[in-house]
């Protein structure tokens, strides 16, 4: 196989972390040893970084800084789920340690296991990208993981109390809405008219689930030969919810070679390249594994399309005001405007 790890590289500057605090802080909760760090290069929220402890390797997850939406970068809620989860699910990484206070590395981490394995962020390998049976597999394992994440028993796991499930659509909507006005910046017509549309036709909630909220390729880990899943990541979004509105996010993620240029170049991953599936197909797949049903998925591809929109405006945001200086952030606008128009289309045809 042609195919590589995901490899760490030393931190981007300003993204650096105290070396010396956070080896006394690992001597304290794991025993003594060297400690160096690296940083992964992906994403745009939460910080993540390699740590070599003792002659391990440990994941360290921290809140980026300048950040001051604290519900979004939440370390705790991510130690608590996957205390509860990693047990019952086994692509949840087990967390070994939390640091709450914000006193070693100047805000909340959280430390768990390293999963090896590849994470396909652009393209598959060339080796597999002919084979278009094997392509078709790998979109399989990613819906397959969906639907048994969302099979979890989340109350016998311990998370009965992890959510409010109860108006969690209504809530998603309103939220992500007020969210959108409190970080603007420009007018986008798309997104309001979005918007709006989504608090004229919310659905009812369906059966409540534990929901990831961000269940796509570069945030899943497979074993070098891509026959199955080993990780799944960054569950700073997770609750339990409406897990169609999960289905919704990860169908905003997927572009097809059907879609508008504009919307095909933006970074998400392989979901174009001849042998994946369709967003149709996905939707099939995880009605069919699932059992669940729904007569508006329009509703929930067009809402995930804008709360990624709003996502992004939020990280422009930052940047706009000099929170941050990291410069993959300066041209994220043009997402909003792409992710936005793209859900106004979605809903003026009324398919995904």
């Amino acid at each position: 196989m042609s195919v590589v790890e995901d490899s760490a590289r030393p931190p981007r500057p300003g993204e650096e972390l105290d070396t010396a605090k956070l080896s006394a802080y690992l001597a304290q909760q794991l025993g003594p040893g060297d400690t160096s760090v690296a940083q992964f290069p992906g994403g745009h929220s939460n910080l993540t970084y390699l740590v070599h402890h003792g002659g391990r390797e440990y994941v360290l997850r921290r809140p980026p800084f300048g950040s001051k939406v604290k519900s979004a970068h939440d370390m705790g809620r991510e130690y608590t789920v996957l205390s509860s989860l990693s047990p019952v699910y086994d692509r949840a990484p087990k967390p070994f340690a939390y640091e709450a206070t914000g006193d070693v590395l100047g805000a909340p981490f959280y430390l768990m296991e390293r999963r090896r394995g590849v994470i396909l962020r652009k393209e598959v390998p060339a080796d597999v990208a002919g084979d278009l049976t094997r392509v078709r597999g790998i979109c399989e394992h990613l819906v397959d993981a969906l639907v048994d994440l969302h099979a979890v028993d989340y109350t016998a796991a311990g998370l009965g109390d992890f959510g409010k499930p109860a108006g969690y659509i209504e809530r998603q909507v309103t939220g992500w809405s007020k969210r959108y006005l409190d970080s603007q910046t420009d007018d986008l017509p798309a997104v309001t008219e979005v918007a709006a549309w989504l608090a004229a036709h919310m659905p009812a909630d369906s059966a409540p689930a534990l929901i990831h909220n961000d269940f796509k390729f570069d945030n899943v880990i497979f074993d070098p030969g891509l026959e199955r899943i080993t990780g799944v990541l960054d569950w700073e979004m997770a609750t339990v919810g409406d897990p169609l509105m999960d289905l919704g996010t990860s169908l905003s993620y997927w572009a097809e070679a059907s879609d508008p240029q504009a919307f095909y170049q933006l970074p998400f991953g392989p979901t174009a390249q001849p042998g994946m599936m369709t967003r149709k197909e996905f939707a099939e797949r995880y009605f069919a594994r699932s059992g669940r049903r729904t007569e508006n998925l329009v509703f929930y591809y067009a809402f995930g399309l804008f709360k990624t929109a709003v996502v992004l405006q939020q990280i422009y945001y930052r940047w706009r005001n000099g929170a941050t200086t990291d410069p993959r952030f300066a041209h994220l606008i043009a997402g909003v405007r792409i992710l936005s128009e793209q859900a106004r289309a979605a809903i003026a045809r009324g398919s995904v």
